[in-house]
């Protein structure tokens, strides 16, 4: 049987977990793929996540929770006039705001990487400053590219210079320019390169605890290794498994405040679905471990 876009959205809910007075999670498709200059596609990405995202179990076996019975509402997608990303980073942005105000816990669809800058706009704007912890193949810390400082290439920078206090947290690094490597060390931007990771035993608890409350999650799934996520622009091999990703963000919803976060940089190319499976599943997953996580009790004084 061919599978059918869930005419109810993200999971494909019951009603009465997909009304906006009462979710508690906004999810935003942000259809943009304008600066993408290898594999285009990325605007595709959000439909084929949320298509499969019908298919995600609700109930999340390693973590015992069901975090859509808090509700999570699917908003209309952001529309693109044209492909001018400063155009697309203001729409991203005001699409947003309205969530984030409502007290919505955001989880924003891309699309490229530049969608990250709106969405961070948004949620500084109600939440003020945060840290970002950024998965990624790429640094994305050039100033400007193919003449635009809102470039695919660019995202991390922007929001970077939106903040120039934030703390930024960058894994899996596999490729960066030396003018982003003369960046990252005058703005103080942590970078984990991919290469690094095999060798330090304990990275994902040194990556977390850099970490100031809140923390805004993106990740750009060629962070992860094209063997189990060809399905992207730009793939790069020696990316992250699966299981380390998880153990990231378990960590990360374990010990930090998490106020918002996003998936991007699927291109669905019509043959390897599980891609698109995987940015679905990891996608709740995250909703699993940052949604209002039960918190162990403290001690009692005596």
């Amino acid at each position: 049987m061919a599978k059918r876009a869930p005419p109810h959205g993200y999971l494909d809910l019951p009603p009465e977990q997909r009304d906006y007075a009462t979710a508690r999670i906004a999810v935003l498709p942000c259809p943009f793929d304008g600066t993408s200059t290898y594999g285009k596609g990325a605007d595709k990405g959000p439909a084929k996540l949320i298509e499969a995202s019908g298919q995600v179990e609700f109930f999340d076996l390693e973590l015992g929770r069901k975090v859509c019975e808090k509700g999570i509402v699917t908003l209309p997608a952001v529309k693109f006039r044209d492909d001018d990303p400063a155009k697309a980073v203001a729409a991203i942005e005001k699409a947003a705001l309205r969530a984030v105000k409502d007290g919505k816990f955001l989880l924003g669809l891309g699309g490229e990487h530049s969608v990250s800058i709106g969405l961070t706009r948004a949620v500084r704007a109600v939440h003020g400053s945060f840290s970002l912890l950024h998965v990624d193949a790429h640094a994305d810390l050039r100033a400007e590219w193919h003449g635009s400082p809102y470039n695919h290439a660019c995202a991390i920078h922007a929001i970077a210079e939106d903040d120039r206090k934030a703390t930024i947290v960058s894994i899996g690094i596999r490729a960066v320019g030396e003018d982003e490597l003369v960046y990252a060390k005058e703005r103080g931007v942590h970078l984990f390169p991919g290469h690094t990771l095999r060798r330090r035993k304990h990275w994902i608890r040194d990556a977390v605890k850099l970490l100031r409350e809140p923390v805004y999650v993106t990740i750009d799934l060629d962070g992860l290794d094209p063997t189990v996520m060809p399905s992207t622009g730009t793939p790069v091999p020696g990316g992250l498994d699966w299981w380390q990703v998880v153990d990231l963000v378990k960590e990360i919803g374990a010990k930090k405040r998490v106020i918002a976060c996003d998936v991007n940089e699927l291109k669905p190319d019509g043959v390897n679905h599980h891609s698109e499976f995987l940015a679905a599943q990891l996608s709740y997953k995250m909703l699993n471990c940052f949604v209002d996580p039960p918190r162990p009790p403290r001690p009692r004084r005596r």
